[in-house]
């Protein structure tokens, strides 16, 4: 199974501002740009998506300002929370929860068909990283620099040597490379 992580960050490496905001995401690149930096791609190799209690309050608050509708539509979504005891009712039908041993995830999701899983979340990244449960990344570098934030990757605790797949350019600065593990 490969376990995947696609996401975006400033140039010096953060996901969010310190208070976790991510308004300079939001607002970077062409408004016009209808460019998904091959998201949808992705996207349709990926069976279910596992992210953290803040990435799930993160996507809430993007619906409920009606900025975004729920993006996972027809994915499995799991979150992860050790204090949820269920998932909020706008999620009822969208979204299971999970608390527990992330090996022990990755090993019932592959027995239950699951091939792909996308990671999103800074804390839940730097956990399944952690567990060394992590195949494979694509990170697009913004063209900002934050100063600082909320880094993606925190203290791994040992190195983690990546194979380089690709990089891609793509017009107004973002740079996206993948590796695997």
């Amino acid at each position: 199974m490969r376990v995947s992580v696609y996401i975006a960050t400033s140039l010096d490496g953060f996901i969010a501002r310190k208070n976790g905001d991510v308004d300079w995401l939001m607002a970077a690149g062409n408004p016009d740009d209808t460019e998904d930096y091959g998201y949808k791609k992705f996207s349709d190799t990926v069976d279910c998506m596992v992210m953290g209690r803040n990435s799930m309050e993160m996507v809430m608050d993007f619906i409920a300002t009606g900025s975004a509708e729920w993006p996972y539509k027809g994915k499995r979504v799991v979150i992860l929370s050790n204090t949820l005891k269920q998932v909020p009712a706008q999620l009822a039908d969208k979204a299971e929860l999970y608390s527990g041993s992330l090996t022990e995830l990755v090993q019932r999701l592959k027995q239950e068909g699951c091939n792909r899983l996308y990671i999103d979340g800074g804390k839940t990244i730097q956990s399944f990283l952690h567990e060394g449960l992590i195949t494979d990344l694509t990170i697009t570098k913004i063209p900002v620099l934050l100063g600082e934030g909320l880094p993606l990757f925190g203290n791994a605790g040992q190195d983690i040597k990546l194979k380089h797949v690709k990089t891609e350019a793509y017009p107004g600065g973002f740079v996206q490379s993948s590796y695997e593990i």
